[in-house]
């Protein structure tokens, strides 16, 4: 039996002392949901963004630990980040959301060591038989064989070249990338095949390939999007803790714009009476430091990330609680969320209207919204495969 990432293998019923742990079928006889079941103890989850790690939707059992008054869970050790080998079959993911900006998407990692209480790709984990709080953070999985893979995509006949969106599910840049270095390897099969590709990402880690993206930029064959959430450091660590902070997002900002690469800022989420507030700050700071196109995005929960957000929001903030709630049901028809296309990214009512009527306005002033950043897929030159048989004549 365990819990979390680790836990001592007693159970109640043996009498042993220690951690004890309760197994109810989710299915048959869950409760309501109640925070103080899941939580894990500061001391444990140090430096990362959720409070708990509840069972994923998919699981028949939910496992509730408790002391059982021997005073063991204090024993118990600190979330470690562990990171295994997926070996995937493809690559480039494909949507047909009208609410984004790109068809294709390429994600070298499953799940993110940033932490971010509020990211919408959590629920992912539970296709893996994980939670999507802490283990989202904590388990990660690498595709080490994804630049080979997107290599043979390239190559395949008739392809015809769109731009790839690199780190829409889980930031590229997330600290295990300075280990496994799979982002840089993918940029370096796009730089050969003259391939498009834009980039979202909220780690300074990305100006080490700075290189390849300046060589990029020169053909128009980049774009880098930052994603800056608030520019209150207190904040920032709260809600995502092992991302990089406000100001050295501002620094990248700055530093890729001197270097000749295409830069914009992305103001997400948008939290209502939480962050909200700063929407006009930060365009301008961004400015100030040479981006060149801002768009924001509305605070998303979906499935697990609800609960997650929540539970973070009651532990960090309680005293906002019941407003942020109130006013994220206020724009999305009294639920904590509404998946319509057309409304997930942005709301609806008069409070997404006021947040969207600012952000306008403001980009306006700022000149964020003069130009927009097209690539290039006309040169686009398909790479060799691997094992490609040479041709007779």
């Amino acid at each position: 039996m365990a819990m979390d990432n680790m836990v001592a293998d007693t159970i109640c019923k043996t009498g042993i002392p220690g951690p004890s742990i309760v197994q109810l079928n989710k299915f048959a006889r869950r409760p309501a949901y109640r925070f103080e079941e899941t939580s894990i103890s500061q001391n444990r989850r140090r430096g990362r963004g959720a409070v708990s790690n509840p069972a994923g939707r998919f699981e028949a059992l939910s496992r509730h630990v408790f002391d059982d008054g021997w005073q063991t869970l204090d024993e118990l050790p600190a979330f470690k980040t562990d990171v295994q080998v997926e070996q995937s079959k493809s690559i480039i993911s494909t949507n047909r959301s009208p609410d984004l900006p790109f068809e294709r998407s390429v994600n070298p990692y499953r799940g993110c060591e940033h932490g971010c209480v509020y990211c919408f790709a959590r629920p992912t984990h539970s296709y893996m038989g994980l939670s999507a709080g802490l283990d989202f953070e904590s388990r990660l999985f690498a595709k080490p064989n994804a630049a080979r893979l997107l290599q043979r995509q390239l190559s395949k006949k008739g392809y015809v070249a769109k731009v790839i969106a690199l780190g829409t599910n889980t930031d590229p840049y997330q600290p295990i990338e300075r280990q496994w270095k799979i982002t840089r390897q993918l940029l370096e099969v796009l730089e050969a095949a003259n391939h498009p590709v834009a980039i979202v990402t909220k780690s300074a880690l990305i100006l080490r390939d700075i290189d390849i993206l300046q060589r990029m930029a020169a053909r128009n064959l980049v774009k880098v999007v930052i994603s800056v959430t608030t520019l209150d450091r207190r904040l920032s660590r709260a809600m995502e803790p092992r991302a990089a902070t406000p100001g050295l997002r501002l620094k990248v900002i700055h530093d890729l714009a001197k270097a000749g690469i295409p830069v914009s800022v992305m103001v997400a989420p948008v939290v209502p009476a939480l962050n909200d507030h700063e929407i006009e700050r930060i365009l301008d700071s961004a400015k100030a430091a040479g981006a060149g196109e801002a768009e924001y995005v509305l605070l998303r929960l979906p499935l697990e990330v609800s609960a997650v957000f929540r539970e973070w929001l009651l532990n960090h903030y309680p005293g906002r609680y019941r407003h942020v709630m109130n006013l994220i049901r206020s724009m999305r028809g009294g639920k904590d969320y509404d998946a319509e296309f057309g409304k997930r990214m942005s709301g609806a009512g008069p409070y997404a209207w006021q947040i969207k009527r600012r952000f306008d306005l403001t980009r306006k002033r700022l000149e964020l919204n003069r130009r927009s950043f097209s690539l290039d897929c006309s040169q686009f030159i398909a790479p060799r495969a691997d094992q490609e048989q040479l041709s007779l004549f």
